[in-house]
């Protein structure tokens, strides 16, 4: 991972960096994309701030109730509605297929709740066009004072949901639930997102690592108020939660499938075998393989609770 922080300009270095690329005769396309879920209060201001450091704003109402999608459109952005309310995590899917058709080369996301300031877009695009990293997170703990801005409550479950997300990415990550990010042409096509809610934001962490992917963090600056989420702390706390526990569940299995089940299947092999040719049982390798049999149950049985237990959260969300 690398850490983006110097004394120079972020806003005069990327327009050196956009420069240069003119002359070589390709501007970078640069491409804000902005979830949305009633936020009529806040969307427009988010927009017109936006649109000053970006070429085009996408917005994805997700399920809106409110005149979110309508304020959007008739400020003349990409509009991507949703029917009903799926989840940040679908939000941001729709954003990343919309970013790829129309060849963003660099794809910001930010929230419509004016929590992410806008002016400093150019901070995280830097990395990108210097071709230093593939994702550029913007961490609210890297410059001090700045976590000091964050409720208390927030700033603990922050640090537990990072530390829980980290285990399962290459390398340390200060902030593995900004939703103010920056992602690389190569990146928008290597990530396949999948998760539907809050978890989506491990999910991409766990397959950046996968692929290699190169992360760097610069600090940025958040602003809370009263009226600046729509969601329940609590409720949105257990989604990250149990979505970070079960993909790291999946991710585990997906790497490690084949040893565990060879080896059970071994020992049920060995019992069977020796049941046959001597009429005997091996009560050490048989209580191995039955227990290897109940801890994988157990496993399956946990990933299956999971599973409703996040369906249960976002139906009280939605």
């Amino acid at each position: 991972m690398v850490r983006v922080d110097d004394g120079l300009e972020s806003t005069d270095r990327v327009r050196c960096l956009v420069q240069v690329t003119a002359e070589e005769g390709s501007k970078p396309f640069v491409v804000a994309c902005i979830p949305a879920f009633n936020e009529e209060l806040s969307i427009g201001s988010v927009i017109v701030r936006t649109l000053k450091h970006v070429d085009q704003v996408i917005v994805c109402d997700d399920g809106s109730m409110d005149l979110t999608g309508d304020i959007a459109g008739k400020m003349g952005v990409t509009v991507i509605r949703h029917e009903r309310n799926l989840g940040y995590g679908a939000a941001i899917a729709s954003l990343f297929e919309e970013a790829r058709r129309i060849g963003s080369y660099v794809m910001v996301t930010l929230d419509a709740d004016g929590q992410h300031n806008p002016d400093e877009i150019s901070s995280l695009v830097e990395p990108i066009l210097a071709g230093e990293a593939d994702v550029v997170i913007g961490s609210r703990f890297l410059r001090e004072g700045d976590s000091d801005l964050i409720p208390g409550y927030r700033k603990i479950g922050l640090r537990m949901i990072t530390g829980l997300a980290s285990g399962g990415s290459n390398g340390t990550i200060t902030d593995s639930q900004s939703g103010f990010r920056a992602y690389s042409r190569k990146a928008l096509d290597k990530l396949s997102l999948t998760e539907m809610g809050m978890g989506v934001s491990t999910e991409i962490l766990l397959k950046v690592a996968d692929n290699g992917l190169r992360v760097a963090e610069v600090p940025v600056r958040i602003t809370y108020d009263e009226n600046s989420s729509t969601h329940n702390p609590l409720v949105h706390g257990l989604d990250v939660v149990l979505s970070t526990v079960k993909l790291q569940e999946d991710q585990a299995v997906q790497r490690r499938p084949c040893p565990y089940c060879m080896s059970n299947a071994a020992l049920w092999a060995v019992t069977f075998g020796t049941f046959t040719a001597t009429r005997t049982i091996s009560t050490n390798v048989t209580l191995v393989a039955l227990g290897a049999t109940i801890v994988g149950l157990m496993l399956m049985t946990t990933a299956i609770i999971l599973w409703v237990i996040i369906g249960v959260i976002r139906e009280i969300r939605g």
